[in-house]
């Protein structure tokens, strides 16, 4: 599921941006979450995915070009739509690559087009993803919302924040269908390195509060891969 975040500190515009947003998902048939925050440091904290940026310039703490500056230099390359009451920043959001930027106040029949540019760079960059199949259908899953495999005796599961899926293969298949960013830590686990927010002696934490299991001889290799991904900006 996709993920926009709306960087506004004032309740009322954050407040209607949300049902903007909520007024486009539903007439384009998108599904995806909105989250708020009230400036960029609340953004910084949250580390979650962002597929989607509405942002502020004007905010508490760190200016809103500043916020995307760190984020863009840490890797992310999500759609950003600025919206403003402050016209000359115009220059500084387009070199931050932005979608668009749009003067407040916003109403639907400029903020609904902004939207269609962005989702359409969001479908143009593409997003790797694994066909499961269930009954008789089955179901799409987005290989950036799996947070790790586990393989419990001959069933192996997904886990997402979404809930948890069984995969009809064995743990070595699901990793070979996966990105690179996928490290089998462990026999029975697979964990997403975008995903771990910590790790401790045999165990890794991932979003969402869950936890893998680090073999004692892949705890340096999963510290190596750690650092390799930072580095290589592949987080938020």
């Amino acid at each position: 599921m996709l993920h926009i975040a709306i960087c506004e500190d004032e309740p009322y515009m954050a407040s209607k941006l949300e049902q903007l947003l909520t007024a486009y998902l539903d007439q384009r048939a998108l599904e995806a979450q909105i989250q708020c925050y009230p400036h960029g440091e609340a953004l910084w904290a949250a580390r979650t995915t962002v597929d989607l940026l509405l942002m502020d310039i004007k905010l508490p703490g760190q200016e809103g070009t500043e916020v995307v500056a760190g984020l863009r230099s840490l890797g992310l390359d999500c759609p950003v739509v600025f919206i403003t009451a402050y016209p000359q920043y115009v220059f500084q959001a387009f070199d931050l690559d932005a979608v668009h930027y749009l003067l407040k106040p916003v109403e639907a029949d400029r903020l609904f087009p902004a939207l269609d540019k962005a989702f359409q760079r969001l479908l143009q960059a593409g997003c790797p993803a694994l066909w499961l199949p269930q009954g008789a259908g089955g179901h799409k899953l987005l290989c950036k919302d799996i947070l790790y495999g586990e393989a419990l005796g001959h069933q192996v599961t997904i886990h997402t924040l979404e809930g948890i899926y069984p995969y009809p293969g064995t743990l070595d298949a699901l990793q070979a269908a996966l990105p690179a960013h996928f490290f089998r830590c462990h026999k029975s686990y697979l964990v997403n390195l975008h995903a771990v927010t910590g790790k401790e002696a045999g165990v890794a934490h991932v979003v969402g509060g869950g936890k893998v299991l680090v073999a004692r001889r892949r705890q340096r290799a999963l510290g190596e891969k750690l650092l390799e991904s930072c580095q290589g900006g592949d987080r938020i």
